[in-house]
């Protein structure tokens, strides 16, 4: 990429580009440049500027291919701006903001084509219990049912039912094992069970079979090797195989074969960034190692390609010749057929 970044949001635009839009931190803390990634021809470009820069925000493809970008923090700035991006004409237009600034919350389109933004954190809480959706049609915020239990940087999974599941993060006393599923018709959150382990850093796949596998992550003892698997059916938690080495601020991306790739992350160790790899069987219920990326990285993000590859970008790393923690620009592709 042109800019080294992490923390940014990555996402898969219909005609197979990738978008990168923000992250930490450039100079002043801040990088406005949004690029583009073109899987034919394997090279970065940049696209028009963001309204404002902005990292700890969301990214979210809408039905009629534009990407809304909400939220996010700026130093001791918390944005409720939202904005989004046309592909075609590659520029960008503010629209309506959010009720409520906020930063490290979740995303998620529903069925109906809105946008349910939930939880996070600003200047005046640790964790929101605030909840609101976006309509495209008309560019405006409408605030729907608080959650059941404050909090932030939780996961969110939408079901094959539409509702989204909710799960982990942090609140005010600490590390969440608590879950929650939101129903889009009635705007109400219903308890959907504890995990077995409370964890913040985590990543939420939803399988082919309709559970949600959560994954790695970190709690009091430092980075996570568990991983367990929800059943919208029973409602209930079953842990499932550790993964090979405990991690967190990791991505996980589900493959055309059904099993999940996850990569990179930290141990929890000072300046530790993982180059290991590993893919989960749902069949088996374990893990297996895949080949290691070229960089160790943490933050970074990771997107499936229209031809079943996966694009791994950005994030920290390790650079014993400036420091032990950088910025990295660099991105590899993971072939899951050759598992090169």
């Amino acid at each position: 990429m042109a800019d080294a970044r992490y923390a940014q949001t990555a996402t898969l635009l219909p005609d197979g580009r990738v978008l990168v839009v923000g992250g930490c931190c450039g100079p002043g803390g801040r990088i406005a440049s949004p690029e583009l990634y073109d899987p034919v021809s394997g090279s970065w470009t940049a696209t028009g500027s963001m309204i404002e820069s902005r990292w700890g925000h969301t990214a979210t493809l809408l039905p009629d291919g534009r990407v809304l970008v909400a939220g996010g923090t700026l130093g001791a700035t918390y944005f409720a701006s939202a904005e989004l991006y046309d592909p075609d004409s590659g520029t960008w237009r503010a629209t309506g903001n959010m009720i409520e600034a906020r930063t490290q919350f979740t995303a998620t389109l529903l069925l109906d084509g809105t946008v349910l933004v939930a939880g996070g954190a600003n200047r005046n809480a640790l964790g929101l219990a605030s909840a609101e959706r976006y309509d495209p049609g008309t560019g405006t915020w409408t605030a729907t049912r608080n959650l059941i239990m404050p909090g932030r940087a939780q996961t969110a999974t939408r079901l094959s039912d539409g509702t989204v599941l909710l799960a982990g993060g942090e609140g005010s006393s600490g590390l969440l094992a608590s879950a929650e599923r939101y129903n889009s018709s009635t705007g109400f959150w219903t308890a959907a069970g504890n995990l077995v382990t409370p964890r913040l850093g985590h990543t939420a796949t939803l399988l082919p079979d309709d559970t949600a596998l959560v994954a790695g992550g970190v709690a009091g003892s430092g980075s996570l090797a568990s991983a367990e698997r929800y059943d919208p059916r029973t409602g209930i938690w079953t842990a499932t195989g550790n993964l090979i080495t405990r991690r967190n601020v990791h991505t996980a991306t589900l493959l055309p074969d059904g099993t999940v790739l996850v990569a990179g992350g930290s141990t929890g160790a000072y300046h530790e960034y993982l180059a290991s790899a590993e893919r989960y069987d749902p069949s088996t219920g374990f893990w297996t190692a895949a080949r290691n990326m070229d960089e160790g990285r943490a933050a970074h993000t990771a997107t499936l390609l229209p031809g079943g590859t996966v694009i791994v970008a950005g994030g920290n790393a390790y650079d014993a010749s400036r420091g032990p923690s950088i910025l990295t620009s660099s991105a590899e592709l993971y072939e899951p057929g050759s598992g090169t």
